[in-house]
């Protein structure tokens, strides 16, 4: 099983996150399985190639 890192807070009633390799791409749910569903619909789209010019987040070893 794949897994991948996400942020998410809760601002009032709603739960908000995004994956933490793609910034960018903030999705929102009424409910935490909810916003974790939308991730990972979002992960889907972003590693597909469907959506243009998506920007990453990498780890640069510089020593």
């Amino acid at each position: 099983m794949k897994t991948t890192r996400y942020v998410y807070w809760q601002d009032g009633e709603t739960w908000l996150g995004y994956i933490e390799e793609f910034p960018d791409y903030l999705t929102q749910g009424e409910t935490l399985e909810e916003l974790q569903a939308n991730l990972k619909d979002i992960y889907e789209d972003l590693t597909a190639g469907k959506i243009p010019g998506v920007r990453h987040v990498a780890d640069l070893q510089i020593a």
